[in-house]
């Protein structure tokens, strides 16, 4: 039998996304929900400085559920933005996953399932403990059969006379899988009065998150800590989140906190790694990135993370052949892009602006969703003076990314040379909605409110 880690917060489809019936509200306060991408920005990272998702969160240094997908604003978004690492398609039901691993278990008897479930007296196993463990995993993981496995821990907490905190958590394990979080809520509360576990914490606060109340699971981790001190998936749970939030200065703490613990983490080695990258410290995350290699790591994502540190710590002898080894080791083509959308880079830092350009058209060719490198294209073939070629690139960057503020502000000053102003006008008004501390867009929009005022 194969377990599934159900205490990581899975992915949401489109439905669960976009009809969200558990917003508490539909304007959250700055710094208490994870819907609003950038509302703490204590010690959060400017997005002139770290590059930001689709969704407007900065890119993390660990990619996991949630964390690419963020919340999109219109269903037009939903279905563009890939959610996952691996495919570009959307994810349109959080249950399709279960559904496939239940299916799994017809091809190992030709004859059928291994136990009928409609015939089960699920009353007479309810009275025994042992036993109805072991059947409610078999449902549970195996066949998937939630209702079932959610009749069978209803009978048997009843039998125990409510006082096996076990059975409270796998009801509460089942009234999740079927969208009931408030029910949930309530037997991840009960089992924890009766005994505290370390999982029943990391339930509840999956729970928490899903309802999209951070601040709440912040806390709950931290009673946690109480009663657990130094639990590494505690403070590695509190860590996620001061990074969802954009408060990664605190999330940095906390990742610290969890190499103390635990000094092979490779997920707060990682964000630790990259943090140092984003706040100009190359050769720092550079040794970060070492660690996890010598650790065994051996992913294109590493290599290219490598390549990145060696060339801005100016060790040139070893960034292309990082690269190389990034590009053999690439498993699909959203990789390989992100491979040669950085050799751009490293390309334009050397002054090969024809290099720059091949560069990134092999993005392109490799994931034609890639909005920075159209955004970049469109810088290139600026300065070779193609300019409706340019703002033809810049506009389908944004359209991609709405959230990045680079395509709307490089449209905007296209725009405004060209004389176009109240399209520049439009764009830098998006550039500003993106990111409202940018100076050259505040600039831009006050000599184009001037012009107007002229007129």
């Amino acid at each position: 039998m194969v377990y599934v880690d159900e205490i990581d917060v899975g992915q949401e489809g489109i439905a669960e996304v976009i009809l969200d019936e558990n917003a508490i509200a539909q304007v959250p306060r700055p710094g208490t929900s994870l819907k609003l991408p950038g509302t703490s920005q204590t010690g959060g990272p400017s997005p002139a400085v770290r590059p930001v998702t689709q969704a407007g969160r900065p890119i993390t240094g660990f990619l996991r559920p949630s964390t690419q997908s963020g919340r999109p604003s219109t269903m037009e978004q939903a279905i563009r933005t890939p959610r996952t690492s691996s495919t570009a398609r959307p994810v349109t039901g959080s249950s399709g996953r279960f559904i496939r691993l239940g299916t799994a278990s017809m091809l190992t008897s030709p004859d059928g399932p291994f136990i009928n479930l409609s015939r089960l007296n699920l009353p007479k196993y309810a009275q025994k403990p042992k036993l109805a463990k072991a059947l409610f995993e078999y449902i549970f993981h195996h066949e998937n059969d939630v209702k079932t496995a959610l009749d069978l821990a209803a009978l048997s907490t009843e039998y125990c006379q409510y006082k096996d905190w076990w059975w409270k958590v796998q009801i509460g394990k089942c009234y999740y899988r079927l969208g009931l979080y408030r029910e949930a809520e309530k037997q991840f509360k009960s089992a924890l009065k009766q005994q505290e576990m370390v999982d029943t914490f990391l339930y509840l606060a999956k729970v928490y998150i899903t309802l999209d109340q951070p601040v709440t699971a912040l806390n709950l981790f931290k009673q946690g800590l109480e009663k657990f001190p130094g639990e590494v998936t505690l403070l590695c749970g509190i860590a996620r989140i001061h990074e969802e939030m954009n408060n990664m200065s605190a999330a940095a703490e906390y990742y610290k906190d969890v190499l103390k613990q635990d000094n092979t983490h490779v997920e707060a080695i990682a964000c630790i790694g990259s943090n140092h990258f984003y706040s100009d410290q190359p050769e720092i995350a550079l040794r970060f990135y070492r660690r996890l290699l010598q650790m065994g790591v051996y992913s294109c994502r590493l290599f290219n993370n490598l390549g990145l540190c060696c060339f801005y710590a100016q060790q040139y002898d070893l960034t292309l052949a990082s690269f190389e080894r990034a590009l053999s080791l690439a498993e699909n083509e959203e990789e390989a892009a992100d491979v040669w959308y950085n050799l751009g880079h490293v390309a334009v830092g050397i002054g090969d602006v024809s290099l720059a350009h091949q560069c990134f058209q092999l993005a392109l060719a490799h994931n034609h969703h890639h909005a920075e490198a159209y955004n970049n294209l469109a810088v290139l073939e600026m300065r070779k003076g193609h300019v409706e070629q340019a703002r033809a690139l810049l506009q389908t960057a944004s359209s991609l990314a709405p959230r990045m503020y680079e395509p709307h502000f490089n449209f905007a000053t296209i725009s405004d040379k060209i004389g176009d102003l109240q399209r520049s006008y439009a764009a830098a008004r998006k550039s500003e909605a993106a990111f409202p501390e940018h100076v050259d867009t505040q600039h831009l929009i006050k000599q184009l409110k001037q012009h107007f005022a002229v007129l």
